[in-house]
């Protein structure tokens, strides 16, 4: 009989065992599903960036002096309203997407910091008009609560990448994945 428990109690302390080597595995799989989601959103961010019309519309927009009104910015600048549409709902995306811990703030800061914050300066004053119009202060309110934690985390001493990391080197130079 001592031999049949002292095998019940290894059978035990086995399934024990895998029980917790199974709990192991899985928190490292939604740890690697994590990073994998965080790497894939951060490419369709880019992705936002990449396309020409995007591009086309950021480049209308970031000549225009800040804080354009609505008025203004259709008097002065005809069929820029279009542009700016397109760079608020985008940028309204972003904003979701970073609040919901999507994409990684620091990802987002990098990528695209600086340019969301000139660009809600060039069109503060063309959402503010808008917000008035159609009787809402939820318009684009993403886009305004990127702008503004990205600024709120910038410092006036950061220094441009291409300054901030001359001494990076890859880590490996094989090409082999």
């Amino acid at each position: 009989m001592t031999d049949l428990s002292r095998l019940a109690d290894m059978a035990e302390i086995l399934g024990a065992l895998v029980v917790i080597g199974g709990l192991i595995f899985a928190v490292l799989q939604m740890r690697n599903i994590r990073q994998q989601r965080r790497e894939l959103a951060a490419i369709e961010l880019f992705r936002f960036f990449g396309n020409a019309e995007f591009n086309g519309a950021y480049q209308r927009i970031l000549h225009l002096p800040d804080g354009l009104s609505a008025a203004e910015l259709e008097a002065k600048y005809p069929g820029r309203e279009l542009c700016a549409m397109l760079i608020c709902t985008t940028m309204e995306n972003i904003g979701v997407m970073t609040y919901q811990r999507i994409v990684p703030f620091r990802i987002v800061k990098n990528l695209i910091g600086s340019s969301t914050i000139v660009l809600w300066r060039k069109l503060e004053g063309w959402v503010s008009d808008l917000r008035e119009e159609i009787g809402s202060a939820e318009a684009f309110e993403w886009f305004q609560w990127l702008a503004e934690k990205l600024e709120e985390r910038s410092d006036v001493d950061d220094l441009p990448a291409y300054e901030a990391h001359k001494s990076w080197v890859p880590t490996n130079l094989s090409s082999d994945f």
